[in-house]
């Protein structure tokens, strides 16, 4: 190796000249900076990573990219220039992640092909710790981030856009198995299977993100319990967003809309425990709550606007407490496919209640059934929807709340709020 000082400067000349790479260490030995020159195949990047030192930095030029998989096996930064992009020619992964403390940024990821025999993704994490992928574009991929088996790692800032169609022919945008410590963050995901994709995650945050026209799901999360979903916006997605097999759960101050479809919902509740769903918005769903199996959540002042069925809470859905919401412009605001129910409503706002306040403390003093009549009707004959608008159907309603007998007797609202909160 030959090594010369210049301005303070140590260079180290470790790779042939043929490589067109050089690579330049602080006189400190703290960091290195590796700059590719024309030529354009991952291969030099990968003898970049291979010539860099635990903790040094590599530095991608401005250019297209296209060769075998790049493999990171130690912890460094790998930084890209402005029009910095991988390629993966519709037919292979572009980096996978084998080691603790890694930070990629800045790059754009394109082209990596449909597979249906493994889960190929742009950016592959795999048994590692304290990562860091931030700000980087993703541009027809199929998975675009998949994370397995990490700890403490950060996905932030990241665009990404696949140009899935069918659920099929499309991986999800940011993908995460078997970890913990997760915080996704301040990203926008469209066009994929799934946007966010969670199974087996623990103690982990999704804060700040956008997803939306996704082929199924905005966010999907199995048997990830003690998991925090915060000022997210779920818009347009094929199927809604669903929560499925966890507790301990919050979500609060996301926003849920037009999220339309026979079976799509702003949020599916499925065997949810010991939650908290406040301060959301629901706005143009189709149904913008299902809690089906789901027991003891406190779902809390939260907006339903606009919606064709605000909450659908199924029989087997028990000890469950909805307060302080908003009710307008809903078609349904409850159904449920029962007469009986643990679950409870207290002091909500309903724009369809038509009671008075006396005692002007601000709750009616009548109480309000959220459960129409023609909703029951609806959940056990579907087709009987198209009757929404007829002058029966007004009167159904009419009789029903001089005299109820057939809607649910205990999902009724003592304290119904007379103005927003």
């Amino acid at each position: 190796m030959r090594a010369e000082v210049l301005l303070g400067l140590t260079v180290l000349a470790s790779l042939p000249a043929s490589h067109g790479l050089t690579a330049i260490r602080t006189s400190d030995a703290s960091h290195t900076i590796a700059q590719t020159m024309p030529s354009t195949a991952m291969s030099v990047i990968t003898d970049a990573i291979r010539a860099a030192a635990a903790g040094d930095t590599v530095r991608v030029p401005a250019a297209v990219y296209s060769g075998p998989t790049i493999v990171i096996d130690r912890p460094l930064m790998l930084i890209g220039e402005r029009g910095a992009v991988l390629d993966g020619e519709g037919e292979r992964a572009l980096i996978e992640i084998r080691a603790d403390n890694v930070i990629v940024r800045g790059l754009t990821f394109r082209n990596v092909g449909v597979s249906f025999v493994e889960d190929r993704a742009a950016l592959r994490v795999t048994d590692a710790r304290n990562c860091e992928l931030l700000e980087n574009r993703f541009e027809a991929t199929f998975f675009a981030i998949y994370l397995e088996k990490v700890d403490g790692c950060q996905v932030r800032g990241n665009r990404v856009t696949g140009a899935g169609r069918r659920e099929t022919m499309a991986g999800n945008g940011v993908h995460v198995w078997n970890s913990r410590n997760i915080t996704i963050t301040d990203n926008e995901v469209r066009g994929h299977r799934d946007g966010i994709y969670l199974e087996f995650v623990k103690q982990s945050r999704v804060e700040g993100n956008r997803s939306a026209d996704n082929v199924r799901y905005g966010v999907h999360f199995m048997f990830s319990d003690s998991c925090q979903y915060l000022d997210n916006a779920f818009v347009r997605n094929g199927a809604g967003v669903a929560v499925m097999y966890a507790r301990f759960v919050v979500m609060e101050r996301n926003t849920f809309e037009r999220n339309r479809g026979t079976a799509t919902y702003g949020l599916l509740l499925k065997d949810i425990r010991d939650s908290r769903i406040s301060g959301n918005r629901f706005i143009g769903n189709t149904v913008g709550l299902l809690a089906d199996g789901s027991n003891r959540l406190a779902v809390k002042a939260n907006t339903f606007r606009e919606n064709g069925w605000a909450i659908k809470v199924l029989a087997n859905a028990t000890d469950n407490r909805f307060t302080d919401n908003v009710f307008v412009g809903n078609t349904f605001d409850v159904a449920t496919n029962s007469r009986r129910s643990s679950s409870s409503f207290e002091r909500n706002y309903w724009d369809a209640y038509r009671g008075y306040d006396l005692d002007g403390d601000g709750f009616g003093d009548v109480p309000f059934r959220p459960v129409r009549l023609f909703s029951l009707i609806v959940e056990r004959y579907p087709t009987a929807l198209s009757l929404l608008r007829s002058l029966f159907i007004d009167i159904l309603d009419a009789a029903e709340r001089v005299l109820p007998l057939l809607t649910p007797e205990t999902l009724v609202d003592a304290e119904p709020r007379m103005g927003l909160p």
